[in-house]
C-alpha cells in the first residue's frame, strides 16, 4: 500500500492573503508543513499542489516538491484530486493542511493507519473538546461518530443538543469531540467525491464532508489526544509566535 501525502496551498486566502508564505521564526509556514510531512514514515511521497508560482519557486528553493494546479479549485480537495490522477501507483492519498505549520507526523500515520481495513473509504481525525469555548465555536466544527468510529454528521453546531440541561452546562454531561481537518482517500475515492455535486447539507454547514456523507460514502475516524495550531488568520499567526 503506497501512501502520497498532498499539501493544497492557495495564495489568496480571503481571511488572510499569502498565509503560505509568511515567515514563522526562519522559516515560511508551507515550508515549516512539508518538513513536517516528510518524517513521517507513512508517507512514501510528499508533494505541495499550489496555484501560485512564489509558492511553487520556494518549495523548489529547498529541495521539495511541487506541482502547479487549476487556479479554478473551489477546494483543497479538488487540488489533491487533479495531483493525484497524476499518480496512480498510489493507493492512498492524504490531504494535509497547509496552515498547520506544526503538524505533528504521528497524527498523519494516525490516519493512514485506518486504511490497513480494507474498508475504510476516507479517514480523519477528531480530538476530545477539553475548552468548553470549543464547543459553542463555529468555525470548530463538531462530529458525531456511531460505534464502528465512522462519522455520522459534522457540524459548526455544538451536536447532539442535550435536552433539559442549559447550553452552558452542556459541557459536564457529554464527551463532545471537534474534527481535526486531515483527511485520507482510497484513490479511486478522492476521484469520485470530487466530482459530485455540492448537495444541500454541505451548503447549510459550508463544510464538505457532508457532500460524501450524504451521497453515502463513509467517513472513519481515529482518535488524537494532539492539538492542532492552524494559522487562519493574522491573529491565529500572532499566538504561535507569542508562544
Amino acid at each position: 500500500m503506497k501512501i502520497l501525502g498532498i499539501i493544497p496551498a492557495r495564495y489568496a486566502s480571503t481571511r488572510f492573503p499569502g498565509k503560505p508564505l509568511v515567515d514563522i521564526t526562519g522559516k515560511v509556514m508551507i515550508q515549516r508543513v512539508y518538513e513536517q510531512c516528510v518524517k513521517c514514515p507513512s508517507l512514501d511521497e510528499v508533494i505541495v499542489a499550489t496555484d501560485d508560482t512564489r509558492i511553487l519557486d520556494h518549495i523548489h528553493s529547498f529541495g521539495g516538491k511541487a506541482v502547479m494546479t487549476s487556479p479554478d479549485h473551489q477546494s483543497g480537495t479538488d487540488r489533491c484530486a487533479e495531483v493525484a490522477a497524476n499518480h496512480p501507483e498510489y493507493q492512498i492519498v492524504i490531504n494535509i493542511q497547509g496552515d498547520e505549520p506544526y503538524i505533528d507526523p504521528v497524527q498523519i500515520s494516525k490516519v493512514a493507519a485506518c486504511f490497513t481495513s480494507t474498508d475504510t473509504q476516507i479517514a480523519t481525525l477528531i480530538k476530545k473538546i477539553t475548552d468548553a469555548a470549543d464547543l459553542h465555536n463555529s468555525n470548530s466544527p463538531k462530529v458525531i461518530v456511531n460505534k464502528l468510529s465512522e462519522a455520522i454528521y459534522f457540524s459548526r453546531s455544538a451536536i447532539p443538543h442535550l435536552r433539559g440541561h442549559d447550553a452552558g452546562n452542556w459541557f459536564g454531561h457529554f464527551d463532545y469531540f471537534k474534527h481535526i481537518g486531515i483527511y485520507g482517500f482510497r484513490s479511486e475515492v478522492l476521484q469520485a467525491v470530487t466530482k459530485l455535486p455540492i448537495s444541500s447539507l454541505e451548503k447549510a454547514e459550508s463544510l464538505e464532508q457532508l457532500r460524501w456523507i450524504e451521497n453515502g460514502y463513509r467517513i472513519k475516524v481515529a482518535e488524537t489526544e494532539l492539538e492542532t495550531q492552524a494559522v487562519d488568520t493574522p491573529e491565529d499567526l500572532q499566538k504561535i509566535l507569542n508562544k
